[in-house]
């Protein structure tokens, strides 16, 4: 039998390493994900300029605000982004309004900011562009100019220097969460949650129709071909069906292995070309991010959340094969098992989405209870587990369900498997399916 077994899987796996589908699909996703990871410097190349620093020239008619300004947006830049990371170059100008105006239609992303006093002595500033602004970057300018402002303001009363001082010191701020469920650092990891999370989620989400679409088509064409009646003549619908879970998980997990190698070639390329700052800012912040969590004591905390991820993915990956498996013996052609597995993608999307939205429903038990449901915990409970709303404890149980969800899945479903693989009939197919579970 394990010879038998053996030969299936290989002759799975070789039909499908050697189809032109596989090279072309793999071909696009290494470009693809190449592109994505380089995408700066792809629009450089053919035009777009992100290394160039953004220009800002400003009108100081109070003539004491121009280098506390320019001193406070590079802070701001660099306490955020890095030094080597700064976009703005803030330049004092001599130039009229008027003459300013026309350079910055030449100069599309110059900004013109103009600095005076209204009849009140207050500072006032416009600033002035050629078209719309980022609400980030005006946030940043914004902040700085108020910044400035205020400092020039209080400076000008004649305070001390000591008192000076006093007030635009920084206050040092130390943060005290009465749950002890929760740290200081839960902060960073909801960061985490919304900006690094969903690119794990979105491989294992499009790795799992892949799967399904795969198991479903392999068993149609041999149905549809004929082929399944000398298969199942020489082999039991056991072996077979084992041969198709086995071959079809082992080729999304090769599939897997080679988009992490994709990345890794899209990051080696990233580093010998030079990366420009539109990628890095996020990069450094997120990277940040995960140093204060790891520093803080969490390093350990996220293996954990890794190797129960896994697993769980994994677990998740063989009851998705056996249902499709299961629901493909029961139709007769791809059109047939389109329709059936319409409840399977419905099942994927709520699971996608319940993990890239647990942060909205924290403390909701409902969202708990959904970390439990098979199929959709392999997805859920690691963003809840992040998030602290469960513990290992309970995604040990959602494993452990998932596990039980498999046994039953292969002890019932091989019922099923075994009349449907060579029932060519296209009526009824519910009917025959809750018929073969009743029988043994």
């Amino acid at each position: 039998m394990r010879s038998k077994l053996n030969f299936l899987i290989n002759v799975s796996l070789k039909k499908k390493l050697k189809s032109k589908w596989f090279l072309i699909a793999n071909i696009v996703v290494a470009l693809l994900l190449i592109a994505v990871i380089n995408i700066d410097s792809i629009i450089t190349l053919f035009g777009g300029d992100f290394d160039s620093k953004r220009k800002i020239y400003v009108i100081d008619e109070t003539n004491s605000i121009y280098e506390d300004f320019k001193q406070n947006l590079n802070y701001y830049e660099t306490s955020i982004y890095g030094e080597d990371n700064i976009s703005y170059e803030v330049i004092l100008s001599d130039k009229s309004i008027d003459e300013l105006k026309e350079l910055i239609k030449k100069e599309d992303k110059s900004l013109i900011a103009q600095i005076y006093y209204n009849d009140e002595k207050n500072i006032i500033s416009k600033l002035i562009s050629l078209s719309t602004i980022d609400s980030y970057d005006y946030q940043l300018i914004s902040s700085s100019l108020t910044q400035t402002a205020s400092l020039y303001t209080l400076n000008s009363i004649g305070l001390t220097q000591e008192q000076y001082n006093k007030i635009t010191t920084p206050i040092e701020i130390e943060r005290e969460i009465l749950d002890e469920d929760i740290t200081s650092e839960d902060e960073d990891v909801e960061m985490i949650m919304t900006t690094v999370f969903p690119f794990i989620v979105l491989p294992f989400f499009m790795l799992t129709i892949f799967l399904v679409q795969f198991i479903g088509s392999e068993i149609n064409d041999e149905k549809s071909t004929k082929s399944m009646e000398i298969i199942i003549s020489n082999v039991s619908p056991k072996t077979h069906f084992a041969a198709k879970v086995v071959a079809n998980n082992l080729f999304i997990i090769l599939q897997l292995i080679l988009m992490i190698a994709y990345g890794a070639i899209g990051l080696l390329v990233r580093k010998f070309i030079g990366g420009d700052s539109i990628i890095n800012g996020v990069a450094s912040t997120i990277g940040n991010a995960f140093k204060s969590l790891t520093t803080g004591g969490m390093g350990d905390k996220f293996i954990l959340i890794l190797i129960f991820t896994i697993i769980l993915m994994i677990l998740t990956f063989v009851a998705y094969s056996l249902i499709a498996g299961i629901l493909a013996s029961m139709t007769t052609n791809t059109e047939d098992y389109q329709q059936v597995q319409a409840p399977i993608m419905i099942i994927l999307l709520l699971g996608y989405y319940l993990s890239i939205m647990a942060g909205m429903f924290k403390g909701s038990f409902f969202i708990k209870i959904l970390s439990f449901v098979p199929l959709i915990s392999a997805v859920l409970s690691p963003s809840l587990l992040v998030l602290g709303q469960i513990g290992l404890i309970e995604i040990t149980v959602s494993i452990f369900i998932m596990i039980i969800t498999i046994f039953l899945l292969i002890k019932y479903g091989l019922r099923i498997y075994k009349v449907g693989i060579l029932n060519y009939s296209q009526s009824g197919m519910w009917k025959k399916i809750f018929k073969s579970i009743k029988n043994k």
